[in-house]
Parts: C-alpha cells; sequence; structure tokens
C-alpha cells in the first residue's frame, strides 16, 4: 500500500502528527509482543504439564480396567465448567475455577463400595481433561495476539514509518524546490526592472 498524500505544508503537518504517533507507539507495541512471546511459552508449559499430569492419573487409572468394565454408564455428567478471564498484556484469556458435576441418583446400597471411589477418580480425570483444553484454547489465543502483535510491530518498523520519514522528506524538497524557484523568479523579474528602468 503505497502513501497517498499531497505536497503542501497542511500535509506535511499531517504527517508528521501520523509518524509522531507511530514512533510513540512503537516501543510499547514492542514490549506487549515481548510479553506476549513470555506468555506463550509459559502457556505451552501449563499445558504440557496438564497432560502430563492427566496421562499419569490416566495410567493410575487403568491399573483397575477390569473394575471400570463393572462401572454404571452416565453415572455422572459434567454440569457446569466456570472460567475466569484474566486480562494478560491486554488479551483476555481463560482460567479453569471450577467444574460441577450431576451424580445420578442410583441407589449407593446396591452399587458396589468401590463406586464412590470411582466417581472421584473419574472426576478428577474429567477435570484434568476440562484443564488440557482450557490451556490449550490459551495458547490459542496467545498465539494469535502475539501474531497479530508482530505483525503490527512489523507494519510501523518496515512499513509505515520508512513510508511517512520519505513522504515528509519528498514534501519537504518539493516546497524548497518552489521557494527557491520563486526566489529565483523574483531575482530575474528584479534585474529586469532594473534594465527596463536603465534604458
Amino acid at each position: 500500500m503505497a502513501l497517498k498524500f499531497q505536497f503542501n505544508k497542511t500535509e506535511m503537518q499531517r504527517l508528521e502528527k501520523d509518524l509522531k504517533i507511530r514512533r510513540r507507539a512503537l516501543p510499547t507495541l514492542k514490549a506487549k509482543e515481548t510479553a506476549l512471546r513470555l506468555e506463550v511459552k509459559k502457556a505451552k508449559e501449563e499445558l504440557r504439564t496438564a497432560r502430563s499430569v492427566y496421562e499419569q492419573h490416566y495410567e493410575r487409572m487403568m491399573e483397575f480396567h477390569l473394575l471400570w468394565e463393572e462401572f454404571p454408564e452416565q453415572i455422572f455428567t459434567v454440569r457446569d465448567v466456570s472460567l475466569q478471564f484474566k486480562k494478560i498484556a491486554g488479551v483476555k484469556i481463560p482460567f479453569l475455577t471450577d467444574v460441577d458435576f450431576s451424580i445420578s441418583a442410583e441407589s449407593f446400597f446396591t452399587t458396589p463400595s468401590w463406586i464412590a471411589t470411582g466417581i472421584q477418580i473419574l472426576k478428577e480425570a474429567a477435570r484434568l481433561d476440562i484443564e488440557i483444553e482450557v490451556a490449550r484454547e490459551r495458547l490459542v489465543i496467545l498465539e494469535y495476539a502475539r501474531k497479530k502483535t508482530t505483525q503490527k510491530v512489523n507494519l510501523y518498523e518496515k512499513v509505515q514509518i520508512p513510508a511517512y520519514q520519505g513522504a515528509i522528506t519528498s514534501i519537504k524538497r518539493f516546497l524548497e524546490d518552489k521557494e527557491n524557484i520563486a526566489k529565483a523568479a523574483q531575482k530575474i523579474t528584479k534585474k529586469k526592472l532594473e534594465l527596463a528602468g536603465a534604458q
């Protein structure tokens, strides 16, 4: 996208104002980009940790795989997932705060005694799985925000600021040339008048 401008002082002042805004915003954008890079790295580590904890929990669950075959299906479901949103470097990201489960009203007198423990184990597995999904969503949001911020930094640094500087320089040269031509024309007119007056 080429910068369009007119060759006059008003336009030059407008371009200088826009250039000043971009120069002032650039350090803030760079700081935001750095902060987002660190948050992306942190979010990747959190996701890796959440997956590792889930895998360990799953391996412990599978030690009793024969008992899980007797476990009644649909004995509990996830009723609600509570998220808290925090702003990090100007970006709203989700954090898991609570998972609410609904347990069916089957008689615990007729079910084996280990079912209650099994429910707690499965609730923890479900909570860990939801934590992985929230961590993945957090990572996606942060990576997108970092990518957009990097694009804006590059746009300002490599495209717009040099374009504004070039436009301002062009306008200054044009106005200087126009002024020099006007002065030269005045001198020529003055000499012609002097020569005409001498005759």
